[in-house]
């Protein structure tokens, strides 16, 4: 028995033997002609819909308004008026240093003040007044003594021409009447140059003592003022690194102040895509670790490119105060530059370039071959792209497979996910080959169990024989 099962495996060797060099004899027939490679393919027709041109970057997010406080002065401080974290007001004290030495300054430079402004009232009030009204008495005082000496001349010149009274009476009257005309003339003149010049260079003088006086009290003022820290802006104090006692330097930042309900992201875009961004076009900010994008708009489109980078600065606002937004943290934004409805759209992946630079895409034919279509592409964003001529909607687009396929290639069109049934399919049968082995070798050792066993018992019989 055991011999004819043998013969048996050594005949069916040889029959399969045999089939496979038929099988290789009529395979190597001279006749046969090599067929063309067949490639598999997944479409999709063109579609009419609406496109968004989206010009995605990265950016850095900063509050719209931000005040690195530093004090004008070098001083302790004193005091701190608020913690990091804390809202502040316009306009509130945040700190206040030590100033004992600036209100003494201060306190001293009023008085110079109040005793110059006193000065110069008095100088507008009685000086100047009194010292016109004397020159007027003395121009007055002068004119009659002029007058009367005239008189006294006149007197004696009649006398004179009468014969009544002598040459020397008449020289000395002369002489009288000169010296008091130019006495009355210098008068006038005092009195003239007084209210034409006098009063107005007094005035001066007295308000350039007043000016500087005030300019000096300003001065200590000021100088006071700057040991009261106060925020410039609405906001929260994110910064504070100095304690109360330590010495404030003059233009070191002891503050920081931002204001977090208007938070902006900047971001660096190639002039190629910024160039269709505009002020209000809508964005979206998306924040790591967070599910729904923020809602934004392109506030603001720099006119100039950054030298270092030749990018575009652009900036995005969020539409309303969002506690994920965090100056410092790196969010991706997505701008809509441009809009389009009932546009021919294809997918992204669908449109190649050639050689020469030119955009084309790839349709399925009702001949079953690939041909490669020239295209003009208007709108794209990362998903479609729209077609201004080339393709009309319904045009089959290969999308899986297209890539560097050559034109007039034979194609086979198959379904989205046959690919994977077929993987599918081809698992299940490898299993099965799998599971068909095991149980050969698995019928094997039983079979070689039960033969051994089986000669145990022969050789125990013949044993047995021989007691």
């Amino acid at each position: 028995m055991i011999r004819r099962t043998k013969l048996s495996n050594q005949s069916s060797v040889l029959a399969a033997s045999l089939a496979a060099l038929f099988l290789l004899t009529a395979g190597c027939g001279g006749g046969a002609k090599e067929q063309e490679p067949v490639v598999s393919v997944q479409t999709t027709p063109a579609g009419r819909e609406t496109i968004s041109q989206v010009v995605s970057a990265e950016a850095v997010v900063y509050p719209l308004e931000q005040a690195t406080i530093s004090p004008k002065i070098t001083a302790p401080i004193t005091e701190f008026k608020v913690q990091r974290g804390d809202p502040v007001k316009k306009g509130q004290i945040l700190a206040i240093l030590e100033n004992k030495d600036l209100e003494g300054q201060a306190q001293a430079s009023k008085g110079n003040f109040e005793q110059a402004d006193a000065t110069y009232k008095t100088s507008v009030d009685a000086s100047i007044p009194q010292q016109v009204q004397k020159a007027e008495l003395d121009a007055a005082a002068a004119k009659t003594a002029f007058d009367a000496q005239q008189r006294v001349y006149d007197s004696r010149k009649e006398l004179f021409q009468q014969g009544a009274l002598p040459q020397r009476d008449l020289d000395a009257a002369a002489v009288a009447l000169a010296q008091a005309k130019a006495a009355y003339e210098e008068a006038e003149k005092v009195l003239a140059d007084l209210k034409r010049l006098g009063r107005e260079q007094a005035l001066k003088a007295a308000h350039g003592s007043l000016d500087s006086a005030k300019g000096q009290m300003q001065n200590a003022e000021a100088q006071l003022s700057y040991s009261v820290i106060r925020s410039p802006i609405d906001g929260v104090v994110t910064d504070r690194p100095l304690y109360a006692g330590e010495t404030a330097t003059a233009n070191q930042p002891i503050l920081t102040v931002m204001n977090l309900n208007r938070i902006i992201a900047k971001a660096h875009v190639p002039y190629s895509e910024a160039a269709a961004l505009k002020q209000d076009d809508p964005a979206q900010l998306k924040v790591p670790g967070l599910d729904d994008p923020i809602k934004g708009r392109v506030s603001k489109v720099s006119p100039a490119l950054d030298p270092g980078s030749t990018t575009i600065e652009i900036w995005v606002e969020a539409a309303k105060p969002n506690p994920a937004l965090k100056p410092g943290m790196t969010v991706q934004v997505a701008m809509t530059a441009k809009t389009v409805k009932d546009a021919i759209v294809v997918p992204a992946s669908a449109v190649f370039k050639n050689d020469q630079g030119a955009d084309y895409v790839v349709l399925a034919g009702s001949d079953e071959k690939a041909h490669q279509k020239i295209v003009h592409v208007g709108v794209k964003n990362s998903e479609d792209a729209q077609i201004l001529s080339g393709v009309n909607v319904g045009d089959p687009i290969i999308t899986s497979g297209g890539y560097g396929l050559p034109d007039n290639t034979q194609i086979k069109v198959e379904k989205p996910g046959a690919e994977d049934k077929e993987a599918a399919d081809k698992g299940d049968k490898d299993n099965g080959k799998q599971d068909d082995v095991k149980d050969a070798k698995d019928t094997k050792k039983a079979d070689k169990k039960d033969a051994k066993s089986a000669g145990s018992a022969k050789a125990a019989d013949k044993d047995k024989e021989k007691e």
